[in-house]
């Protein structure tokens, strides 16, 4: 059957969902005519949504698990209404396929796992290790392949997000209000996954005052709600050196950051989604990486930077580390000052 109208189930982390560009890149090339629509989250939306591919962004507000099945029902039934040719499960979850299925969705795709293979249409083998590249972009790019959507797709290296000349713009304007004008440092201290991807915010705060310094910067330090004393131990800290600086941890949503690290002219960051934002924004970003896999889920670009200290143990994926943390505490904020006026240079030399 031709497909003219395509529901795609997103992602649920900002990482995952940056991870994700590619294919969905993909996917409009394959259908320039088709119609897109992002089914996601809130926390999410504002990033698919200033995308090219994306020619509508319906948000998944239901509560999660049973007390949000209501809510779940009413949209299958819209969604059924809509008659929709395709849908795209991005998410893994066996709640994705149950909403497309309810949904009636004729061809309903997806990777068979969360034992929802029996409500696809086409439940796609997931890849085996050494089956494709290691980094996440190539998971999303594979499950479009296997399915038939897309022939194939480069091995680029790079992920890109839209418009970011125009979100540093914006950026530069939000910034300049909130008092920090001219050059701005980026700094992400926090880590939804868990305390184990987390880099000591008091050497944040000392990588940061090196490079502003140097590079006669303000400092802007961004989290969620929930990260707010983490980003207020790295303001302090920033602040009793004598540095400018604004903590926007938990007051700002996600197209306003999205605007905001586009205008940074560093970030500085553990693996984490802002991490993914700067990097596809085309930021020079460096990354402290510890528990997590930098080839699975690094930055990408010419311009992205990984600091790890190599010990046994990592990366061991966990949330919370349960010896000592050795894989965060041995980088030392000297490494990752160094790494980011290395590349500042470099990115300085290039523009002339």
């Amino acid at each position: 059957m031709p497909i003219r109208t395509i529901l795609v189930r997103a992602t649920n982390w900002i990482g995952d969902a940056v991870m994700s560009i590619p294919a969905l890149h993909q996917l409009r090339i394959a259908y320039p005519n088709a119609h897109i629509a992002i089914l996601a989250r809130p926390w999410v939306a504002g990033l698919y949504g200033r995308e090219s591919f994306c020619d509508e962004l319906i948000q998944y507000e239901a509560p999660k698990g049973w007390s949000g099945l209501r809510g779940k029902l009413d949209l299958a039934a819209q969604l059924r209404q809509r008659r929709f040719d395709c849908a795209v499960l991005l998410q893994n979850a066996f709640e994705a396929a149950a909403l497309a299925w309810l949904a009636n969705i004729p061809v309903r795709i997806g990777y068979d796992r969360d034992a929802r293979g029996f409500l696809l249409s086409h439940s796609i083998a997931v890849p085996k290790r050494g089956e494709i590249p290691r980094h996440q972009r190539f998971y999303y790019l594979e499950l479009l392949k296997r399915a038939g959507l897309i022939q194939g797709y480069s091995h680029t290296p790079t992920i890109r997000l839209g418009g970011a000349a125009d979100a540093a713009a914006a950026g530069r304007l939000h910034l300049a209000a909130s008092g920090l004008s001219g050059a701005v440092i980026g700094v992400s201290p926090g880590a939804a996954y868990g305390g184990a991807k987390r880099w000591l915010p008091e050497r944040f705060a000392e990588a940061a005052i090196t490079v502003s310094r140097e590079h006669n910067s303000a400092v802007a330090i961004f989290g969620s709600e929930a990260e707010r004393p983490i980003c207020e131990t790295v303001l302090r800290s920033v602040l009793h050196a004598g540095c400018q600086a604004v903590n926007f941890a938990g007051a700002i949503p996600l197209d306003r950051f999205i605007e905001m690290a586009g205008a940074c002219k560093l970030f500085l960051t553990n693996d984490s989604g802002p991490m993914h934002i700067a990097s596809a924004l085309g930021v020079p970003t460096v990354a402290i990486f510890g528990a997590t896999d930098d080839v699975a889920t690094g930055p990408t670009g010419d311009w992205s930077r990984v600091v790890r200290h190599p010990v046994e143990c990592s990366p061991c994926l966990l949330r919370e580390c349960p010896i000592d943390h050795r894989c965060m505490t041995r980088v030392e904020a000297s490494d990752v000052a160094q790494q980011a006026l290395t590349m500042l240079s470099a990115a300085e030399s290039a523009k002339r």
